[in-house]
């Protein structure tokens, strides 16, 4: 790659452009459910029995408290979910799947399977396992990033 990449060359460009065509395809494949890809991915990260903290599904979504905050607002609103006081710990709340939320994670499971095994049986095994380790790899790299002195 040139030392001063057009921005549709660099990497970070395409980690961008194809999770958003990921989450495109996710959003229009749940929408006639009435959810989004992110609800979905919510709803199936919470635990069934015991409930997920706020704190976990935060670091899940990788969102912000105000954001996640209103999300959660939001779900609490379609019924989805309910929030109670962590019994272990008054002052973390854990999150509940209702009976609706069950069914719409049921849904956002089944598009997610079906979607990844159109995924699976278009790309080969180690082609998956190539782009996984250099997921992996682009991931720690971006972790462990400390930036030189920028000029301004």
């Amino acid at each position: 790659m040139p030392s001063n990449p057009r921005p549709q060359e660099t990497i970070d460009y395409f980690l961008k452009i194809v999770w958003q065509t990921v989450a495109n395809r996710y959003n229009a494949l749940v929408a006639d459910f009435g959810i989004t890809q992110s609800i979905g991915y919510l709803l199936i990260n919470i635990d069934e029995e015991e409930g997920t903290t706020v704190s976990q599904v935060a670091a899940l979504l990788g969102l912000k408290s105000t954001s996640l905050s209103r999300m959660l607002n939001q779900l609490e609103t379609m019924g989805l979910i309910y929030r109670e006081s962590n019994k272990g710990d008054k002052r973390s709340v854990k999150i509940y799947l209702t009976p609706l939320g069950k069914e719409k994670r049921h849904l956002a499971r089944v598009v997610a399977r079906q979607f990844n095994n159109y995924l699976n049986t278009h790309i080969s095994e180690a082609d998956k396992q190539y782009l996984t380790d250099m997921l992996k790899k682009i991931n720690q790299l971006t972790l462990n990033y400390k930036p030189e002195n920028i000029q301004k």
